[in-house]
């Protein structure tokens, strides 16, 4: 069927859509697809993002079907949690008792249901065409098509990495188009005569393209939208990637239409499938025709079975739930008698801050630990000296509103002189991009290895034996070193209300507004890794991906400086006393050392103090490494500075796919105060500090559940869709992995889709799962009054809860409450009712 042929069929009966509904079923599915971050700014997101609107076990159903994705977990694991009682028959029936769910079978057809035949995904022309071929073929047209489109998708999008970049003025469309029009043996390979003759004829447009496709495939209008999403969750990697590009530009108020495109390449190779097949080709679209015909009846069927996969999901949740309501509830008539703070510590409210924050108050009672969302309220780009660009520096869910960039400040002087270090480090990486250049192009390569021949023994010396060095600045890379420790991030052309307001609204939300200490370390974080595609996603991710530094010297900068001081008492009402002294500190968390910075400024009555404090923070790190110790497989005995050696050659050792295990077994999220988690261990919770007494119109309870509420459940989604669909939702074996672009993601091997999500050993021991795959359960200290107040007010905090995305506690008095249904019910302790 020619072109002509399809777009007269298309306009006339023989589809019977008009292009308004397809316009409209393309929006839709373009929706439904979460974007996925650069590994250079790794920010974990929910991948159903754009479907909370759905409960979950509707998104799960809906999943399966479209893509054969599961967005709960596998029955096999299911079983194997059953069989190895880490899921009891208590867990299953609590399970039932909690679950709204009013028509649900008994234990004993739930557990004949994890026995049951998976269901079976909706099928595509691809699908149909590959069975029908019987296996007959050496790669199937699904993996010849996923193969075509990423390699175009890998060359267009490439901006970093190639120093060969093809030209592609008019799109991702018409720069595949060209591809396949000069690819002349790709019919032969495929076994599709006439693909070249039909490519020719090919629309220049995507929506024109779409319009062809559809009138081959002849799909009835209701099954557009889910045939377009289908399409789209099988190269979910690059439309993930497209859908971050529309992210990006929609916050700019500007359109990208990159996922669109990728849709109707997709579409329009269902087509061609249809149009070159020599045999089969209009009884497979039969078919196709007749499947989907029936998807609403499917999709309700499917969904029904899904109440028993959210009732499995429940018992998973119960033995972590029950030892959280334990240790909550053991805090109950627990104070704290320690003597007046001279040092407050403010870590990120990351998972990996509570070991060192628990080590740090059991060896000094004088010092108050507090955690606060790790971009420390500066919603902020920062600009390294001398780069180009600046880069976000804040969590994924917001853009910037003030840029900070560093300056060369010695102690005694008030202005910069950053023109001498600037010109130095661009020479330097000049001279380090033209030696790079001598192995990118073919007739040097060979003549390069020539040349360098034993140089590069001690780089391979240094991978046999890593340097047991510390973690040094990658923005420092070509700066003097006199200079780095004069490299000093600073707020740049902020007006000083704006100053006075980014201060103020840091203080409150950490509370620390009203009783300050001497000292204040506001302390980041950052991960050590080498060799590693994925470091960011172990970096601060409230600081998008990135190391927390900048933000807490800049944090810090503004909090010293006597104007800001003096028009916060004036127009705030914050006193912040004369003698505290705000500095800044950086918490490895892959070696659980702190770096304190700007010590050239600290006045010198506070030098004794931060002394004391080091060595604290000495002892902290070397209890906390010998608590990591062994499940990181490494001894835990020898002297400090042996064990501290051990974790910095692990951390510099460049064939290490496991440097530290991050964000695994993350499962809780707590808003209260630190009275209620300082008696006991809470190593897989984020811990927020807040008090509900200090927040007299809760504004800042309402910040902390539109801010790190949120973004703790975009963490916690990330690893559980990477555990239970590893395959959709997981970035693969590290050792095989190869980088895309420079930034945009990783093929595992040397093609298929755009790997996203989180690596697998990042998830497993390569045994067992280390993280298992449950929803995030939050527990917020405050009046349920306030709580419902604000859920009132903000519709995704009422999708998140309400939808099944995230279990929500209030606790108040020593009492746990469950919101259930829209309703605040007594958590019960155990199946027999006893609460």
């Amino acid at each position: 069927m020619s072109v002509s042929e399809a777009m007269t069929d298309f306009a006339g009966t023989g589809t019977g859509v008009d292009a308004g509904a397809v316009r409209e079923a393309c929006a839709q599915a373009v929706h439904s697809i979460a974007p996925s971050w650069p590994l250079d700014g790794a920010v974990a997101i929910n991948p159903h993002w754009y479907r909370i609107h759905m409960p979950v076990r509707e998104v799960a159903a809906r999943l399966v079907l479209l893509g054969g994705i599961n967005v709960l977990p596998q029955q096999g694991y299911l079983r194997e949690c059953w069989s190895q009682g880490r899921i009891t028959s208590a867990d299953l029936e609590a399970a039932r008792a909690q679950s709204t769910i009013a028509d649900l079978p008994d234990a004993q057809a739930l557990v004949a249901a994890l026995y049951e035949p998976p269901v079976t995904a909706m099928p595509l022309i691809v699908d149909e065409l590959d069975d029908s071929a019987g296996g007959t073929r050496h790669l199937p047209w699904r993996g010849e098509i996923m193969f075509q489109l990423s390699q175009v998708c890998a060359a267009y999008f490439d901006k970093d990495q190639s120093h060969w970049l093809p030209r592609a003025p008019q799109g991702l469309y018409r720069f595949w188009t060209d591809t396949l029009r000069h690819e002349k043996g790709l019919g032969m390979v495929m076994g599709l005569p006439g693909l070249r003759d039909t490519l020719r004829g090919l629309p220049d447009t995507a929506e024109v393209a779409m319009h062809w496709a559809l009138a081959r495939l002849q799909l009835p209008e209701t099954a557009l939208e889910p045939y377009f999403e289908s399409l789209l969750l099988s190269i979910n990697g690059w439309a993930s990637w497209c859908a971050w590009l529309k992210y990006q530009a929609d916050g700019r108020g500007l359109a990208d239409r990159h996922l669109e495109e990728l849709l109707a390449m997709r579409l329009v190779w269902e087509a061609l499938l249809l149009e070159c097949h020599p045999h089969r080709a209009d009884m497979a679209a039969a078919r196709l025709r007749m499947a989907w015909a029936v998807f609403p009846q499917r999709l309700a069927a499917v969904t029904h079975r899904a109440r028993i996969d959210e009732v499995w999901q429940m018992a998973l949740e119960q033995r972590f739930q029950r030892e959280l309501a334990d240790k909550l509830q053991a805090a109950v008539g627990l104070g704290h008698g320690a003597a007046p703070a001279d040092a407050q510590m403010v870590f990120c409210i990351d998972i990996r801050s509570e070991p060192m924050r628990r080590a740090l108050e059991a060896l000094d009672d004088r010092i108050q630990t507090r955690a606060f969302a790790g971009f420390f309220g500066l919603p902020m780009s920062y600009r390294p000296l001398g780069a180009p660009t600046s880069r976000p520096q804040l969590p994924g869910l917001a853009f910037p509103e003030v840029e900070v960039e560093d300056q060369i400040l010695a102690p005694a002087d008030s202005s910069p002189d950053d023109a001498p270090a600037r010109r130095q480090r661009m020479r330097r990486l000049a001279a380090h991009g033209q030696w790079q250049n001598t192995t990118r192009w073919p007739n040097t390569t060979f003549s390069y290895v020539e040349a360098v021949g034993f140089g590069y023994l001690r780089r391979l010396w240094q991978w046999l034996r890593p340097p047991a060095t510390p973690r040094h600045n990658d923005d420092h890379h070509g700066l003097p070193h006199a200079c780095r420790t004069l490299a000093r991030p600073r707020l740049m052309g902020v007006p000083l209300e704006r100053q006075v307001a980014l201060a103020a609204g840091a203080l409150r939300v950490m509370g620390i507004d009203r009783e300050l200490a001497p000292l204040v370390v506001l302390t980041g974080h950052a991960s050590q890794s080498c060799n590693n595609a994925h470091a960011s996603t172990l970096d601060c991710g409230a600081c998008g991906g990135q190391s927390g530094e900048a933000n807490v010297r800049a944090l810090a900068a503004l909090l010293n400086e006597p104007e800001v001081r003096a028009a916060l008492a004036r127009d705030e009402g914050i006193e912040i006393p004369q003698a505290t002294w705000f500095m800044a500190a950086l918490h490895n968390t892959t070696t659980d050392e702190i770096q304190g910075f700007d010590l050239d400024l600290l006045p010198a009555p506070k030098q004794p103090r931060w002394q004391q404090l080091q060595q604290t923070l000495e002892r902290a790190g070397d209890r906390v490494r010998r608590e990591r110790a062994p499940s990181l497989w490494m001894s835990a005995t020898g002297s400090p500075d042996e064990v501290l050696t051990r974790f910095r050659r692990r951390a510099n050792d460049g064939s290490e796919t496991r440097p530290e295990w991050g964000l695994t077994t993350n499962a809780g999220f707590i808003i209260g105060p630190r009275e209620l988690t300082r008696h006991a261990s809470f190593t897989r919770c984020y811990l927020h500090d807040y008090d509900a007494q200090a927040d007299t119109d809760f504004s800042v309870l309402e910040k902390l559940m539109l801010g790190p509420l949120v973004v703790t459940h975009w963490l916690g989604w990330q690893y559980h869709a990477s555990t239970t669909d590893p395959l959709h939702y997981g970035a693969g074996n590290k050792v095989l992995h190869n980088v895309i672009g420079g930034r945009i993601g990783v093929f595992e091997g040397n093609g298929g889709d755009l790997r996203i999500g989180i690596p697998r050993q990042s998830l497993s021991d390569g045994r067992t799962w280390r993280h298992e795959p449950l929803r995030q359960t939050t527990v917020i200290a405050a009046p349920r009054d306030a709580i419902d107040d604000i859920l009132a007010r903000h519709e995704v905090l009422q999708r998140i809860i309400g939808n099944g995305w995230m279990i929500l506690w209030q606790y108040e008095g020593g009492r746990l409450m469950r919101w259930t249904d829209g309703r605040w019910l007594p958590l019960k302790q155990d199946v027999s009712g006893v609460e």
